[in-house]
C-alpha cells in the first residue's frame, strides 16, 4: 500500500486535468481525477484524500456548494480552488467557506506545485501537532518562558516543524520573541550543531543588504577592499533567519527567490555560482498578505517562504505568563545590579495582567523591569515603582473628587468606573488607536511609532471600522 499523499483533482475539462497530471507527474503524490461534484462526493466518502484540487465551475455544482457540503458532512481536508472566473468577492467567499488557496487560470506548473507541496507539508505537521503525546505542559522551552495554552501550541508546532527543512514563516507583533522562536526551531532540529545566522532586513541599508546576504569580492564596489563571506555562506549546513523579511527591497527579493528555489547565488561582483544548504526561517511584524496586495512583497516569494506559518501571541493574550516572565527578569536584573527585589505586589500583578495591554510585548516588559531595578531598591515591586506609561493610572487617581465634570461625576469617579468595568478588547483597541491619532494631529505614521506598530496595521484597522 502506497504511503504517498493522495491528491484528488476535480476538473470537468479532460485536457485541463491531463495538464495538471503532467505538471505533477514527478511529484511523490498519488493522483486521482473526477469530473463532477457528485463523483467527488462519492470518492471522498469512500476515502478522504490528503488534498483536493477543485475547479470552481463544475457541470452539476459550484465550488461554494461543495465546500458547504464538506462542512456539513464534517469532512476536513485542505482544498485548493482553481477558477477562470476570478474576482475578489469569489476568493473571499471561498476562503470563508474553508478553501486554503485560490488559483486563477492559467496556472504555471511551478505555482501549482508550490501551493500543493506547501499545503501537504502543513497538513503533515498539523497531524503531528494534533497527535502530540505529552501530558506534561512546559513552563520553559528553549528561550521561552510561559505555560499558557497559547504558548503550549507554539511549543508543539516548533517540535513538529524543527526536524523538517521546510521554511517557517513567523508572524507576531514587535517584541513577541520572533528571533527566540527562530533559535528554538534551529536548536530543536537536526541542524542544531550547525550555524544559526540572523539578518535583520530592516536594520541594514538597502545598498549593503545584498552583500550582507550573499557576500562580495574585492573591488565589487567602493570600500570593498577584500573578499567577504555573506550570511548565506556562513549558514551553510545550518539555518538562515531573515527577520523583518517584508522590509527587503523588491530587487533583492527577486535574487532571494532564486536563492530559495535553487540554493545557489553569486557574490556581489562575481560571476561564479555558489551552492549552499540552508534552512530558511523568516519573520515579520507586518501582515505579509497586505504587503503582497500592495505590491511591496513579491507574491511568488511569499508562497515560497510561507510554507509553515507560526504566529506568536501578543503578551496581553498570555495571562499569568506575564508574571512568570517579569519574575525571571526581576531575579536576573536584581542579581546583576546587587538589588534585593524578589516579587511583585498583588496590585502590580493585577495591573500587569488585567489593566495594561503591553503594546511593546516582552521587550517592553523587559525594559520596564530593568528600569524598576536600576532606579529603586526594595524587596517587593509596588505601584510607586512603576515607570511611564504604567504610572499614568496612578496620576489619574490623585485627581480630587471635588473636580466637577459635565455630567456631574468627578474625574476620579470616572477613572474608578473605567478601571472596574470590563469592556470588549476591540473597543479598547479602537479607542487607544483613535486617541493616538488625535494626539498626533492625524499623523498616522507618528501614531504608529508611539503605539509600536506598523502604520499599515492602523490603516487596516481603520478600513475595517469604516
Amino acid at each position: 500500500m502506497s504511503n504517498k499523499p493522495k491528491l484528488l483533482i476535480v476538473e470537468d475539462s479532460a485536457p485541463q486535468a491531463r495538464l495538471y497530471e503532467q505538471y505533477l507527474k514527478n511529484e511523490l503524490i498519488a493522483l486521482s481525477v473526477v469530473s463532477t461534484g457528485a463523483a467527488m462526493q462519492v470518492s471522498i466518502k469512500k476515502e478522504l484524500p490528503d488534498l483536493i484540487l477543485l475547479d470552481y465551475k463544475l457541470p452539476d455544482m459550484d465550488g461554494l456548494a461543495i465546500l458547504e457540503w464538506m462542512k456539513q458532512e464534517n469532512l476536513s481536508c485542505p482544498v485548493i480552488v482553481i477558477t477562470g472566473h476570478s474576482s475578489v468577492d469569489i476568493a473571499v467567499d471561498m476562503m470563508r467557506c474553508g478553501a486554503n488557496d485560490f488559483l486563477e487560470k492559467p496556472i504555471s506548473a511551478s505555482r501549482l506545485k508550490t501551493s500543493i507541496n506547501n499545503l501537504l507539508e502543513r497538513s503533515r505537521l498539523q497531524h503531528l501537532v494534533n497527535n502530540y503525546k505529552n501530558t506534561l505542559d512546559r513552563d520553559h522551552y528553549h528561550g521561552f518562558i510561559g505555560s499558557s495554552l497559547a504558548m503550549q501550541a507554539v511549543y508543539r508546532i516548533i517540535d513538529a516543524a524543527a526536524p523538517s527543512k521546510a521554511t517557517v514563516f513567523i508572524t507576531g507583533e514587535s517584541g513577541t520573541g520572533k528571533e527566540v522562536c527562530a533559535e528554538a526551531i534551529h536548536a530543536q532540529g537536526t541542524r542544531a550543531k550547525k550555524p544559526f545566522v540572523a539578518i535583520n532586513c530592516a536594520a541594514i541599508p538597502r545598498d549593503l543588504m545584498e552583500s550582507e546576504i550573499f557576500g562580495h569580492i574585492k573591488g565589487a564596489f567602493t570600500g570593498a577592499f577584500s573578499d567577504r563571506r555573506g550570511a548565506a555562506t556562513e549558514a551553510d549546513g545550518g539555518s538562515l533567519f531573515l527577520d523583518e523579511i517584508c522590509e527587503m527591497d523588491l530587487d533583492l527579493q527577486t535574487k532571494l527567490l532564486r536563492f530559495v528555489q535553487t540554493g545557489t547565488f553569486k557574490k556581489v561582483g562575481s560571476n561564479k555560482l555558489e551552492k549552499v544548504d540552508v534552512r530558511f526561517i523568516c519573520a515579520t511584524h507586518r501582515d505579509p498578505l497586505a504587503d503582497v496586495a500592495s505590491g511591496r512583497f513579491r507574491e511568488d516569494l511569499y508562497y515560497r517562504l510561507h510554507v509553515l506559518p507560526l504566529h506568536l501571541p501578543p503578551l496581553r493574550e498570555r495571562g499569568r505568563d506575564i508574571i512568570d516572565i517579569a519574575s525571571s527578569f526581576l531575579r536576573n536584573y536584581s542579581a546583576e545590579e546587587g538589588k534585593s527585589f524578589r516579587s511583585f505586589s498583588p496590585e502590580v500583578q493585577a495591573l500587569f495582567v488585567q489593566q495594561y495591554s503591553w503594546p511593546g510585548n516582552v521587550r517592553q516588559l523587559q525594559n520596564v523591569i530593568r528600569n524598576i531595578v536600576v532606579l529603586h531598591n526594595d524587596q517587593v515591586v509596588n505601584l510607586a515603582h512603576l515607570p511611564a506609561p504604567l504610572d499614568t493610572r496612578l496620576n489619574e487617581k490623585v485627581i480630587t473628587k471635588e473636580t466637577p465634570t459635565k455630567n456631574g461625576m468627578s474625574a476620579s469617579e470616572i477613572v474608578d468606573d473605567r478601571l472596574t468595568t470590563i469592556r470588549p478588547l476591540a473597543e479598547v483597541e479602537r479607542e487607544t488607536i483613535e486617541n493616538a491619532i488625535n494626539f498626533c494631529d492625524g499623523n498616522i505614521p507618528k501614531a504608529a511609532a508611539l503605539l509600536d506598530v506598523s502604520p499599515s496595521t492602523i490603516y487596516r484597522k481603520k478600513q475595517g471600522w469604516e
